[in-house]
This record gives structure tokens, sequence and C-alpha cells, in this order.
């Protein structure tokens, strides 16, 4: 008898273990123990992992490049950058809620700290922590545009890119540098020798500019190393649009004034140029470009001894290079050349002319031995050939 219970019981053992496990699987099935409806057994997962970047307590951080939270094993709840200040930075959570970018700059020598909380998939909250802070720059370089949005300019017209300050490293803020057109156009960036407290770029196309042409300019420098502990302070952009093709005829053995504006002649005004015997009086032949223009300009010259106002002058070189009214040379002009290197037009001529003049219009003078230089001014873009411009890039 004692063996046969034995094995009675060890058989019981048996059922109730089977009956037990049967269970557990229903219930892991979604059934309750009785076999009714219910919920799924809770498994529970891993806590959630916060990254930054820049990484927790950076120091030195770069503020253009954009702070980034993420998650791992779980999903923001809420998340926001503030500064020292708390004020908070623009950002964007993504669809997912496993990220957030800021969208706006950051700025230079400024601390930063995280705020929120993600949950994990433990159904547990994680408190976003820490923060960083941006470099100081030992200077801040702004560069200024010299064509504003919306502007019309002429064919010839150089996009330039003043610095307040030398850049060392060209190379760097070149690649930081873009032009996007409408139509087709092959340019380059040139390096000019620092000129009016700082560096400067200018682009230019290949061959003048097709009319029409829509040109944005986009200097993405904020942040941008130029070495020596300078940086870009902000950045610029401009888009702007080539006007009609006006180029200026310029012989100067014609005693003529030539305008040509989309191919075909406009107008011819007698004209006087620099003097030809004096090297030091000739207008320079070359492609000028019109920079300015003045109703009235106040001309002085201490080695010529004059110290007049005259009409209706734009500007072609900095030089001292103007088309302008000069009643005291309307006996010549047409006929002779007699001036300090400007081209004298009579009043009405030069009205008429200013009126047409815009930035950026070429301005073709021929026919004297001195050529425009770098030494005649600002812009002297059009007196290389392209070859010699493109070893003007940094890159």
């Amino acid at each position: 008898m004692g063996e046969r219970m034995r094995r009675i019981l060890l058989v019981l053992a048996i059922v109730v273990v089977g009956t037990a496990g049967a269970v557990t699987a229903a219930t892991a099935a979604g059934r309750g123990p009785d076999g009714g409806g219910g919920g799924p057994l809770a498994i529970l997962g891993p806590k959630a992992a916060v990254s930054y970047t820049p990484a927790a307590d950076a120091t030195g951080a770069n503020p253009a490049t954009a702070a980034k939270a993420s998650v791992d094993e779980g999903t923001f709840d809420e998340v926001g950058l503030v500064d020292g200040a708390g004020k908070a930075v623009k950002g964007e959570l993504a669809a997912d809620k496993k990220s957030w970018t800021t969208t706006a700059p950051l700025d230079y020598a400024t601390s930063y700290r995280w705020k929120g909380t993600a949950t994990g998939t433990d159904g547990k909250q994680v408190p976003l922590a820490g923060g960083f802070a941006t470099l100081k720059p030992a200077k801040e370089v702004r560069g200024t545009l010299n064509i504003g949005d919306g502007r019309t300019v002429g064919i010839a017209a150089p996009i330039q890119i003043q610095f307040n300050s030398h850049v060392s490293d060209r190379a760097a803020a070149e690649k930081a540098l873009s032009i996007t057109t409408s139509a087709p156009t092959e340019g380059a960036w040139g390096w000019l020798p620092d000129e009016n407290g700082g560096s400067r770029v200018h682009w230019r196309p290949k061959e003048y500019w097709k009319s029409g042409t829509e040109v944005t300019v986009k200097a993405n420098l904020f942040g941008v190393d130029y070495g020596n502990g300078a940086y870009g302070a902000s950045n610029v952009s401009s888009t702007f649009t080539i006007g009609r093709a006006q180029v200026v005829k310029a012989d100067v053995n014609s005693f003529q004034m030539v305008v040509m504006r989309d191919g075909q002649q406009i107008a011819s005004y007698p004209a006087s140029y620099g003097l030809g015997t004096d090297p030091n009086r000739n207008t320079r032949s070359g492609v000028h470009v019109v920079s300015e223009k003045f109703t009235d300009k106040r001309m002085v010259s201490e080695q010529y001894g004059y110290d007049v106002v005259e009409k209706w002058a734009v500007r072609i070189s900095n030089n001292g290079e103007f088309i302008h009214a000069n009643p005291a040379s309307s006996g010549a002009q047409g006929s002779s050349n007699v001036t300090h290197g400007c081209v004298n037009l009579s009043i009405d001529n030069a009205k008429a002319y200013y009126d047409t003049a815009i930035y950026g219009d070429p301005v073709e003078v021929t026919g004297t031995p001195v050529q425009l230089s770098a030494k005649d001014g600002d812009i002297w873009d059009w007196t290389l050939n392209w070859n010699q411009w493109k070893a003007l890039s940094a890159l």
C-alpha cells in the first residue's frame, strides 16, 4: 500500500503542475484565469536614455551648430533649451518625439541648459539634465554685401563682400559663400588686397551677366573660424536682378561717348577725355564699372590746382574718373581731349546719360596707352582675364 500511495501522489502532483502551466499560458494569451477577457501581462522595458549634442557639459561649442537632444528606449514628454537668463531657444520636436533640434542660431559666449522629461519603455520618467557653453571669440568679424535685396544692377556688377577686419583663413570663409542664378552663369570668387579696414572678396561672372538673371547670394558666415581667434559675426544674403544690357563705348580718339543698350545704339555724345600728352591725365583704358552717381560732386586736385563742383557726375573708377558735365571744356567736346582723366559732356548730355546709368554698368574705355589696373581703385575685376581672376580664389 505504501508504494501504491506514492504513485497516486506523484500523478496528482503532475496534474496540478500541468494545470497551473495552462492557467499561466492562458493569462499570458490575454484571458483571465476563469477564461474571460483580461489585459495582457505588462512586460517592463528599459529606462529612457537621453543623449545630447553638444555633449553634456561641453565648453567652447560653436553656436552655428544646431543643438540636439535624442532619446533611446522612450519618447520626450517635453523638451527645451534655455540660456542663463531662462530665455527659451526656438526648436522643433520630431514627429516620433524621439529628438528635438534647435531651429535658431545660438549666441557666442553663452551657457545653455536642458529642460524637460522623457518617458522610457519602462513607464518611468527621466529628467533632462546638464547643458553646455558656446565659445567666446577673440574678435567677431562682420561681412557686408554691396548689393541689397530687390535691386536691379548692370551686367558688369561684381558681388562684393567687405569684411571689417582681416580674414586669415580665406578658404574657410569662401566655403561659406554660395551663388545661385536663374540662368546658367559661370563665375568665381576672387580675394582682392585688404581695403577699407579689412579683407574683401568679389564674385564676377566669366562674361557679362545675362539680362534678366535672378541672382541669390548667401554668405553663411556666422560661426566660421577665420583664424587667430576671429569668427564670423552674422550671416548675410541678398536676391537681386540683372537689368538691361547697357554698355558705354568710350573710344578716346573718336571724341564721342556712345551708349549701347541691348545691342542697339541709343545715344552718341560729343566728349572730351583725358589729355593724351600727360600719362597722369590719360583716361585709363579698360572695363570700368559704374559705382555711384551724384547730382553735384565736388572735385578737388591739389596737384592740378582745382576745386570745383560739377553736375551729373557718374563715378566709373575709384581713382577719380567720372562721366560728368563740364561747361569749361565745352569747346573741346567732340574735337579734342583736354580733361584731367574724366569724360566731359555738356550739361544736357551729362544729365541724359546720368538718368540711364545704374550700378554695375560697364564703361569700356579704349585708345589710351595707360591701362586700368589695381592701382586705380576698388573695382578692377574686369582688368584680369578669366584664368587670372580664378587664381584669386582661396579654393
